[in-house]
């Protein structure tokens, strides 16, 4: 992205953004409420266009390419998606429907390995044992991991993912975060870009972030020299001492002494 700004009335949700993702780097982006996060990451999976600027997506131009045939190279799994999915369909079908990025089974035909991929990725991401289950009758970290796979039935090469941990409890948390874990670190998976409001759904693997608040850039670059005290203070405006370990992040606040 270079020089994207997305402006709505005289509010600016993206301003200037100059952001490159290199083929199979592992990104977070980090940053409070309004900061830009969403909106970026919905450019990017070809949903929104920027005001200004321009947007390159694995090698093609934003506004001189058929979205519809860039769009399938792209995984994106948001809970913006919910309201376009079918509850009343069932998962693998859900998860069916990624191989053409479209929500819900038209008059689309699917062979049998379609269906077989579909089942092979609920079960890498431990959701075989709901397959059959409609999708409104699945929680909110079983809609997680289908739409995780959904997003990866197409075999995309650049892999968006919006808030995956937001509202699950702790143990679903966890388990998502080793599941993405062990995907960020697997040199064979796309590119990755994932959004988070919480250093601790960061997954081990992840090799850069980008730091918004207000719509502008505050840091970007490898993730040890983005996270920082400084860095992470100034996004969020107040005293914030972070730390890791063994590729798990934490933000605390600073007391004043």
């Amino acid at each position: 992205m270079s020089g994207v700004s997305v402006q709505r009335g005289t509010n600016f949700l993206l301003d200037g953004l100059n952001w490159h993702v290199d083929d199979l780097e592992r990104w977070v982006v980090v940053g409070p409420n309004g900061a830009g996060k969403t909106t970026a990451l919905t450019i990017a999976a070809t949903r929104m266009f920027p005001t200004v600027g321009t947007v390159e997506i694995l090698g093609e131009t934003m506004g001189q390419v058929d979205i519809s045939e860039l769009r399938p190279r792209i995984g994106f799994a948001s809970s913006a998606l919910l309201r376009d999915i079918p509850m009343h369909e069932s998962a693998v079908d859900v998860v069916v429907t990624g191989a053409y990025a479209v929500t819900g089974r038209w008059k689309e035909e699917y062979h049998e390995q379609d269906v077989d991929r579909a089942q092979t990725l609920l079960a890498q991401w431990g959701a075989s044992g709901y397959a059959s289950r409609p999708f409104a009758s699945l929680s909110e970290g079983e809609r997680k991991r289908v739409l995780i796979a959904r997003a990866l039935m197409s075999d995309p090469e650049l892999l968006l993912l919006d808030e995956p941990g937001a509202g699950l409890d702790l143990a679903g948390r966890e388990e998502l975060v080793a599941l993405l874990g062990r995907f960020a670190s697997d040199p064979f998976s796309p590119s990755l870009v994932l959004v988070t409001h919480h250093l601790e759904e960061i997954p081990p693997g992840i090799t850069h972030a980008l730091l918004l608040a207000n719509g502008r850039v505050i840091a970007a670059g490898p993730v040890h020299e983005v996270l920082t005290n400084e860095h992470m203070s100034d996004c969020y405006g107040i005293p914030l001492v972070i730390s890791s370990a063994h590729g798990r992040w934490m933000a605390t606040y600073r007391r004043a002494s």
